[in-house]
């Protein structure tokens, strides 16, 4: 091998473990953080409506493609899907998909990335927040990100976003 090709090989390792090492953290940041999106509204009777990024009830992408296309106001008729029949309403701000079957996460809200990709958040979930602290992340939303609040142990920072307010919430890495 060439004193050049050898030169530009070993210029590459830094870059290369720089890539791997990103991949690792965000590998063992999603794997050991269950739970930790929320999507949170401001319902019509004034009380918060929570989303959760995750759920017991999982819908295909296709499945929500299909129930998003039969809403309507009054709720789409109901359809057969893996997760038992459920049916979608159009509200005023996205779909949302109800499974008639389901005994716990009964509820689905559909977004949509900027890329058009299909999200769904799930009526239940594992973090569970006070009227306090969802007060305290809807006031501090920004569409950038706002301010970091403290959860008592955990962090979160609120972003502005067409459904509501958008929450990423994390365990800061003890030193």
């Amino acid at each position: 091998m060439s004193t050049s090709r050898r030169r530009k090989k070993a210029n590459m390792r830094p870059t290369r473990n720089l890539f791997a090492g990103i991949g690792m953290a965000f590998a063992v940041a999603s794997a050991s953080a269950a739970d930790n999106n929320l999507l949170i509204q401001l319902g019509p009777d004034g009380h918060y409506v929570v989303w959760h990024a995750e759920g017991t009830t999982q819908v295909s992408e296709d499945e929500a493609l299909l129930l998003a296309a039969s809403a309507t106001p009054e709720g789409g008729p109901p359809q057969r899907i893996a997760a038992g029949m459920a049916r979608a309403m159009q509200l005023e701000h996205g779909v949302v998909i109800e499974i008639i079957d389901a005994r716990t996460d009964p509820r689905l809200l559909v977004d949509r990335d900027e890329c058009g990709a299909i999200k769904l958040w799930h009526s239940e979930g594992a973090t569970q927040l006070s009227d306090d602290q969802l007060t305290e992340l809807a006031i501090s939303a920004l569409p950038g990100g706002g301010r970091s609040v403290d959860l008592g142990g955990r962090y979160a920072k609120a972003f502005v976003t067409p459904l509501g307010y958008s929450v990423v919430i994390w365990k800061p890495v003890a030193r």
